[in-house]
């Protein structure tokens, strides 16, 4: 063994601490965003609330610039400092503040009687995070991962997610490959099939008869005895019972019961309303606190101060938190308004008409308007809400594929879930359709999709196969 010396040359991205808490405060949710910015208030004394807008106030903190570097030039013994004692000043209770171990001590037992539950997608990315990626994949991670719904199953396919990307197939099998690994088991799979299979191959029961029934006889278990599973699996009826008795320990959603959570209020993010002619977004945010620095801290600090290094090492960190922080909610406000906008422009007729004329819309498309990362759309989208004259809608809800018309056009995917609602509902209740059946009066209207793809739509509706429908009447 021997000890030496090496200098490599590497390119490295590094998020700065500003950065990140810009895009955490891009995924809040309004009310999420609130409790924090409360919680920023209790913590940062420099901070306070005010009925002025915060956009108005970083005009005027741009003045605290030449004082911070007129600080950084100052001696400790330059005799303007003695004016005011930082320290007297931190501990007056007088403005309601108080050393800060004792104050953050109380706020942090105060905030330990709130309940706050991990969501499944913050789960999730807990775990992605813990991966070495590249800026690409940790990009197509995210990606994933907001659209996979709370009940842990992948809403899209991956060539959906190639194709909207803008990436090859592969890159997106492998991240997804990584994903499929995460807890809970089974996260990330299309279907019920996939989902159990996982769960047995994370238990080492691949070689069991419970994987081959699940691989091979999954959506014959339905109908079919165990006694018949038995015979066409051309094993024992006790063998066969064991299996069945594993297949019921699987859940029948890899998130199921997990992070189900109570009845939420919905608070929208976001309202759009009809003014005249034309829609306008307003930003839903009169619940959350206007933020500001303590005018008595700014003209302090612009004077300057005889306290130790310390207090005004930690004066100054709280100022340029309180800054970045200002900075992030009005990046967040103006990002999300934007967003909208250009929603607005794509799906004007849905504004005008209502959800049937919603159209095919992609996240590459309204990144590419507003010239944005499509990573910066999804977090935007992802568990937020606008008030629009057709009700409330999540922000994700106007992204959706199309689908091919006859006659070279497209509708979008969920006006094709719609028209099958519509055909089964029209249907005779003693002689249901079948998924070949709505196929047939699909394309009789110049709608174009497989018959497979029928069946897949019926399933997302949680609407049952024709044999199950069926009514006497």
């Amino acid at each position: 063994m021997r000890l030496e010396l090496q200098l490599k040359l590497k390119q490295s991205l590094t998020l700065a601490p500003q950065l990140i808490q810009s895009l955490k405060m891009l995924q809040m949710p309004i009310l999420k965003l609130e409790q924090t910015l409360r919680h920023e208030l209790a913590t940062n004394p420099l901070l306070e609330e005010s009925e002025e807008s915060d956009v108005d106030q970083l005009d005027k903190e741009s003045e605290f610039d030449v004082a911070k570097e007129d600080e950084k030039d100052e001696p400790d013994n330059d005799p303007n400092l003695e004016k005011i004692d930082w320290d007297d000043y931190l501990n007056d209770d007088d403005f309601g503040y108080r050393v800060r171990e004792v104050k953050e001590q109380r706020d942090d037992g105060y905030l330990a009687t709130a309940s706050v539950e991990k969501s499944l997608y913050d789960h999730l990315f807990e775990q992605l995070s813990f991966l070495r990626l590249s800026d690409k994949q940790q990009q197509i991670g995210e990606y994933i991962l907001g659209n996979i719904d709370p009940s842990g199953y992948l809403v899209v396919t991956p060539d959906e997610m190639a194709e909207e990307l803008d990436v090859e197939a592969q890159g997106i099998e492998e991240v997804l490959s990584l994903i499929r690994k995460f807890d809970p088991s089974g996260v990330g799979s299309q279907n019920l099939r996939e989902s159990l299979m996982t769960q047995l191959k994370d238990r080492n029961l691949e070689s069991t008869l419970a994987f081959r029934i699940v691989d091979c006889h999954l959506y014959e278990l339905e109908k079919k005895s165990i006694l018949q599973i038995s015979k066409l699996m051309g094993v024992p009826f006790e063998k066969t019972q064991l299996a069945m008795e594993l297949i019921k320990t699987l859940s029948p959603s890899p998130a199921h019961g997990r992070f189900d959570s109570g009845a939420l209020t919905i608070v929208p993010d976001l309202t759009v309303e009809h003014v005249g002619d034309e829609f306008v977004v307003i930003h839903n945010d009169r619940n959350v606190p206007r933020l500001r620095i303590n005018p008595s801290y700014r003209s302090m600090v612009k004077r300057g101060s005889s306290s130790s290094k310390d207090t005004r090492k930690y004066i100054s960190q709280k100022l340029e938190q309180a800054r970045w922080l200002i900075n992030s909610i009005n990046q967040r406000r103006d990002t999300m308004i934007r967003v909208m906008e250009a929603i607005i422009r794509e799906q004007q007729e849905f504004f005008e008409k209502g959800a049937e004329y919603l159209r095919p819309l992609i996240m590459e498309d309204i990144a590419r308007i507003v010239e944005m990362n499509v990573a910066t759309i999804s977090r935007v989208s992802n568990g937020k809400y606008v008030q629009t004259p057709h009700g409330v809608r999540e922000i994700k809800y106007f992204f959706n594929t199309g689908i091919s018309r006859s006659d070279g056009g497209e509708i979008s995917k969920r006006h094709v879930k719609k028209k099958i609602e519509e055909i089964i509902a029209s249907e005779d209740p003693e002689k249901p359709f079948s998924d070949q059946e709505i196929y047939k009066r699909l394309q009789a209207e110049g709608i174009k999709l497989a018959r497979r793809t029928v069946t897949k739509y019926r399933e997302e509706l949680r609407i049952q196969p024709a044999r199950f429908r069926r009514r006497s009447v």
